[in-house]
This record gives C-alpha cells, sequence and structure tokens, in this order.
C-alpha cells in the first residue's frame, strides 16, 4: 500500500513538471504558452482598481528589500527560540539558495516581463517569478519551524493555513501588478514547493542522526 502511494506521488510530480517543461520550450522558442494569452485580459480589468493597490501593497512582503532584513531577523530569533543553529541555518540557507537557483533560471529562459517597475522590485528577466519561489520557502520554513514550537495541532494548522495564504497573495500579487505572466507564478510556486519539501526533509534527517548519535 506504502508503495502504491510513493507511486501515485511521484506521478502527481510528473505532471507539474512536464507542464513547466512545455512551458519553457514554448517561451524559448518565441510563443506565448495559453495560460498567459487567455489570462492577460484579467490583468487589464484590475488595472488601478482597489484590486490593484493592495496587491501592489502585498508585492512589497515578497521584495529584496523586505526580504533580506526579514530573513536576518528571524534568523538570529530562530537560534534563540531553538536554542540550536539548525533551524536558523536551514531557514536562511534555503531561502538564499532559493534565491540564487531562481536567477540562474531567469538567465536561462531569458524571458522579458510584461512591464518593468523598479519600484516593485521587478527588474531583469521575468520566468519564474522570485517573488513566489522565495516566498514559499521563506514563509514556508519559518511557518515549518513555528510550528515545532506548539504540541497544539489547532495552532500548527492555523499557522500553515496562514503561512499558505500569505504566500498565495504575494505571489498572484506580481501577475495583477503586471510584473510576471501567470505561467511565471505558478512555476515558481511549484519549483519553491518543491525545494521547501526537501529542506524540511533535509532537517527531518539531520535532526534524526543528530539525536540517534547523542542518544549512543
Amino acid at each position: 500500500m506504502e508503495r502504491k502511494n510513493k507511486m501515485w506521488r511521484y506521478l502527481l510530480l510528473l505532471l507539474p513538471i512536464a507542464i513547466c517543461i512545455t512551458w519553457i520550450v514554448e517561451i524559448k522558442r518565441g510563443f506565448v504558452p495559453y495560460a498567459d494569452q487567455w489570462s492577460r485580459f484579467i490583468v487589464h480589468s484590475v488595472r488601478e482598481t482597489p484590486i490593484y493597490h493592495f496587491f501592489r501593497f502585498m508585492t512589497n512582503f515578497g521584495s529584496t528589500f523586505f526580504i533580506i532584513p526579514f530573513v536576518i531577523i528571524m534568523t538570529i530569533a530562530l537560534v534563540f527560540l531553538f536554542k540550536d543553529w539548525l533551524p536558523a541555518l536551514m531557514f536562511a540557507g534555503g531561502t538564499l539558495l532559493t534565491s540564487l537557483i531562481n536567477a540562474v533560471i531567469k538567465i536561462m529562459v531569458a524571458r522579458q516581463r510584461p512591464s518593468i517597475d523598479v519600484a516593485a522590485n521587478a527588474e531583469g528577466f521575468s520566468f519564474p517569478s522570485g517573488h513566489a519561489m522565495v516566498s514559499i520557502v521563506c514563509y514556508g520554513l519559518l511557518a515549518f519551524f513555528l510550528a515545532k514550537m506548539t504540541a497544539s495541532i489547532v495552532m500548527k494548522r492555523v499557522i500553515s493555513w496562514v503561512c499558505a495564504f500569505f504566500v498565495c497573495i504575494i505571489g498572484i500579487s506580481r501577475f495583477f501588478i503586471n510584473v510576471h505572466y501567470l505561467t511565471d507564478i505558478l512555476t515558481g510556486f511549484f519549483l519553491g514547493g518543491v525545494i521547501l519539501i526537501v529542506c524540511k526533509q533535509l532537517y527531518e534527517g539531520w535532526q534524526s542522526k543528530r539525536q540517534s548519535s547523542s542518544q549512543s
């Protein structure tokens, strides 16, 4: 049964991978993916509306000028909260690694943005969205470690859902303020989600080894 569940999980993972690869091929060949063609009217319909201004504000929480000091402060906080260096290292290292991976992929794909907005931290190439990719790892890891500090299942769920909602808003804000295409956001969420899962598993594995070593 467990083997079947693993097989289904791998198959479900292959679908978004195939979709992302298809989008990359289309972009490199100069085509606009259908998801982007279909969704452009949404961006134009909310321009200069309260919806636009809401997302223009929320996008700041995924921008470099906010993320860098936030990560530094929370890294120090995690050291004091856990009295251990590993959670802080995983949080800061995972966020930094995600940012570097995002920069490399952007250079490789070299997709132009729908528009440039320096004030919104929207310069350079577009695919995948750094806000979506980095935010899901940064805030996801923070929620993961904060949830470990409470025994309440309800609180764990609240932390997880609040984080998921916050990350979702940050990511889609880039689409609504017209500095990313929809496929940029979706790919950023997927790649960031994979990195988040890997970081969590690495942490659990290292923690398990450390506890085993201390008991022996």
